[in-house]
């Protein structure tokens, strides 16, 4: 069961406007870079929070070798500088498959409601007992 063109048509709106942007990543990581701020931002919170946490360690332990781990947080971070398109781009992917799913899930739910052969009465003494508490 495909997606109709109306339905890919809303799934590509909403995800035009819950994308992540490219210039303010960059921004993140120009400013906040080591301290794995654009990673944050894309939704990479496990390797934001390792990044943050390697960057602290090094900046505590930097005068017993903690430097170490600063340039190792420094060449992640430049690294991270030819990712940002592609971490962009795969966050729009969640969100496209994300809402695809649930686009599918509610046509199902609709289909089956639909296609209930449950008699209103039915239906009605269910609803009247589930908002009278029995």
């Amino acid at each position: 069961m495909g997606l109709s063109t109306q339905q890919q048509i809303l799934i590509e709106q909403r995800v035009a406007n819950e994308a992540k942007s490219i210039g303010v990543a960059y921004v993140l990581w120009f400013f906040l870079g080591l301290l794995g701020a654009h990673r944050f931002y894309l939704g990479r919170k496990g390797s934001g929070a390792a990044m943050l946490a390697l960057a602290v360690i090094g900046i505590l332990s930097a005068p017993v070798g903690g430097t170490v781990l600063l340039a190792g947080v420094a060449i992640w971070a430049l690294v991270d500088a030819f990712l940002i398109p592609g971490l962009v781009q795969a966050h729009k992917n969640d969100i496209r498959r994300n809402l695809g799913i649930e686009a599918m899930i509610s046509y199902a739910a609709f289909c089956l409601k639909k296609t209930s052969k449950w008699a209103q009465a039915d239906k009605q003494r269910f609803i009247s007992q589930r908002i009278s508490g029995r």
